[in-house]
């Protein structure tokens, strides 16, 4: 029997976050990288959609995790225990989180794959900054040493980014070069 013959029996055909019986895809749970019975999950493209690219969240749709966060699957846990760290602003997903309970490896496997996502350049709105991209100052923002503030509506074209995940740089129209903090930003 293939990997995903086995995986779809596994879930019964549903997804296996949000138990939505649409067309499902594999999603490997990183930090592991090959579709295998143990590091993989199915899941519908609306769970697959949100857990690939977190601002395109859809608060509500997760609820659906207060079902699934009591799999015995390790990367099913995994990945709701990722997604209520995500929502943690929500009170019922700090509630679930509260509630759930993971074994040490797989905390450890969890967490992993947090450590990542904190370890990228994000813009106000959560998305990921990647060098090239085109950024907006969200706000006016002093320049440290000096009298000069760096405008609201700033946009600052083709960034680089450091060895600091929170710095982004970059030149604006004008030619000339800053560094700013990426959170005070939103990609264009």
């Amino acid at each position: 029997m293939s990997t995903e013959a086995t995986l779809l029996e596994r879930c019964e055909n549903k997804c296996e976050l949000c138990s939505a019986q649409t067309t499902l895809t594999p999603y490997v749970v990183a930090p592991h990288s090959n579709v295998t019975v143990d590091h993989a999950i199915m899941l519908c493209e609306t769970c697959k959609s949100q857990v690939e690219d977190p601002a395109t969240m859809d608060v509500n749709h997760w609820r659906c995790l207060n079902d699934s966060m009591w799999s015995q699957v390790a990367p099913v846990q995994v990945t709701a225990w990722r997604q209520l760290k995500h929502l943690s602003a929500e009170s019922w997903a700090q509630d679930l989180l509260e509630m759930m309970y993971l074994e040490e490896d797989i905390a450890k496997w969890a967490e992993i794959g947090m450590d990542d996502d904190a370890e990228k350049p994000r813009d106000v709105n959560g998305v990921e900054l990647k060098k090239g991209d085109d950024v907006t100052v969200i706000k006016d923002l002093p320049v440290k040493g000096t009298n000069q503030v760096i405008k609201q509506g700033t946009v600052i074209r083709g960034i680089s980014l450091g060895d600091d995940p929170r710095l982004v740089s970059g030149k604006t129209n004008g030619g000339q070069s800053m560094y700013v903090i990426a959170e005070f930003c939103r990609k264009k």
